[in-house]
């Protein structure tokens, strides 16, 4: 018997997909399976020819365009000329806001998983803080502040940012439980960074270990990932950056703060990828991993602050602490050793994958129980029985995506929003289908433990969860 599928709603109108690598390819399936729509309205956007003969015996129709700030609003304006829809922007070199801007003032419901400039932006400017996600971040937000509601748009919802950010408030409410003074989940921001500050967390690891590999060695001169490989070499470059707690009391020598903006975030100037960190995750329990930057380390250290953003009285430091699969850890070393990109890339099917899972949580620490991780642990076998065509690092994106537009379709006029702002437990309902065991652990393990005495570092004892502490050597 063939097996059902939830129907969240109907899709009036148009729906198209920019760009259908890796994670545009998981999300199509997703919306045949999950929502009700006009197959001939359904359009992929992509100009890489090789996926024309997938689109083709799916009966998919393909436009293959490379979308420019010179013809963006001629080619949408024309598949979008019913003025509804919706827009699922899942492709790297388009601009997230000048998509986003046009989809609002067509009527047109919009989602994408980054905030992401026009080609050329990550390479071609100079000034490393333009290059920030913090600098990308706020202009969202400048539009959000300058044209209020509206159609809904929802901003960097993939896996992270994204679903990362609703496992912060399933983090919370599962901690306040478990020492013993339960809550109903508050209403409001306000509330939401109350209660973060009541529990006495100090920050956030976005904690990620993904174990994913292949029987085949990888080869020289080859980027291997489990993931978009140009999207992780362009957030890789940009500057290390997190949100910047009120408990710290150090300053790295490269760090510089922002001026203008939600002051939620500070960068150092080094690149994110061979930045590390330490951390912990269930599986390997202590770890490095890379201070990647991303959307989600500025969204949530603002969203918890707590006071005026100048001077609040509480704010958790929150940053990416990423272990990448072994064969990316490769490339990135190759890569940055060498000096140049490798021309080639790859990323890792759910057919060549054998072992391993992309264990993916947040590690909320500081407070009375000393550390928490709450995530996915989802394993290449369980996504491949539980979606096609993508790894468990796939699945776990292409299904926010489809939560985050669950959620759009049924708040349609809720404007400009971040994962932050949602209702994070309807979007887990959703999502939490394909996402494996999700699970809480806690920990005693701190950045403070199994150092090495015989090489000294600059570490402060008495507070352990320093980002002092947390930052490499």
């Amino acid at each position: 018997m063939a097996e059902t599928y939830s129907t969240y709603g109907r899709i009036d109108g148009p729906i198209v997909i920019i760009g259908f690598g890796s994670i545009g390819k998981g999300t199509l399936p997703l919306i045949e399976r999950h929502f009700d729509y006009d197959a001939s309205k359904l359009t992929v956007i992509e100009p890489d020819p090789a996926q024309a003969t997938f689109l083709r015996q799916h009966q998919v129709r393909h436009l293959a365009e490379r979308l420019t700030p010179e013809n963006y609003r001629e080619v949408l304006g024309g598949l979008f000329s019913e003025g509804k829809g919706f827009c699922v922007n899942l492709s790297v070199d388009t601009s997230s806001l000048d998509i986003m801007r046009f989809m609002r003032e067509l009527g047109v419901l919009y989602i994408d998983t980054v905030v992401e400039p026009w080609a050329g932006y990550y390479f071609g400017t100079s000034d490393n803080a333009d290059r920030t996600n913090y600098a990308l971040r706020q202009k969202v937000r400048d539009e959000k502040a300058a044209h209020p509601g509206g159609t809904t748009a929802v901003s960097c919802c993939g896996a992270n940012p994204g679903m990362v950010s609703w496992f912060v408030k399933e983090a919370l409410l599962t901690l306040a439980k478990d020492l013993g003074n339960p809550v109903e989940a508050p209403q409001d921001r306000e509330g939401w960074a109350k209660l973060m500050q009541s529990l006495g967390v100090k920050g956030v690891h976005i904690a990620e270990r993904d174990t994913q590999a292949r029987r085949v060695p990888r080869p020289r001169n080859v980027f291997v990932n489990t993931w978009s490989v140009e999207g992780f070499i362009a957030e890789g470059f940009q500057p290390a950056e997190l949100g910047w707690g009120t408990h710290e009391t150090w300053f790295p020598e490269n760090g510089y703060r922002h001026e203008t903006g939600c002051m939620a975030g500070i960068w150092m100037d080094r690149p994110g990828a061979i930045t590390r960190v330490h951390t912990w995750c269930p599986t390997p329990g202590p770890q490095f991993g890379f201070i990647v930057t991303h959307n989600e380390a500025i969204s949530i250290s603002d969203y918890y602050t707590v006071g005026p953003a100048a001077e609040p009285d509480f704010r958790p430091t929150c940053h990416y602490a990423y272990h990448p699969c072994d064969d990316a850890i490769l490339s990135l070393h190759e890569m940055f050793g060498s000096g140049r990109q490798q021309t080639k890339h790859h990323i890792l099917t759910e057919d060549e994958i054998v072992e391993g899972i992309d264990e993916l949580g947040v590690l909320l620490y500081g407070h009375d129980k000393n550390a928490l991780w709450y995530g996915s642990r989802l394993s290449n076998d369980e996504a491949r029985d539980l979606a096609p065509f993508q790894n468990a690092t796939g699945l776990q994106v292409t299904s926010a995506v489809l939560a985050g537009m669950v959620w759009a379709l049924e708040n349609p006029q809720a404007g400009i929003v971040e994962t932050d702002e949602m209702d994070h437990a309807r979007c887990l309902e959703v999502q939490r289908p394909y996402l494996g065991p999700v699970e809480a652990h806690y920990t005693d393990w701190t950045p403070l433990q199994d150092r090495w005495d015989q090489f000294p570092e600059d570490i402060d004892e008495s507070d352990p969860w320093q980002f002092r502490n947390v930052l490499a050597s």
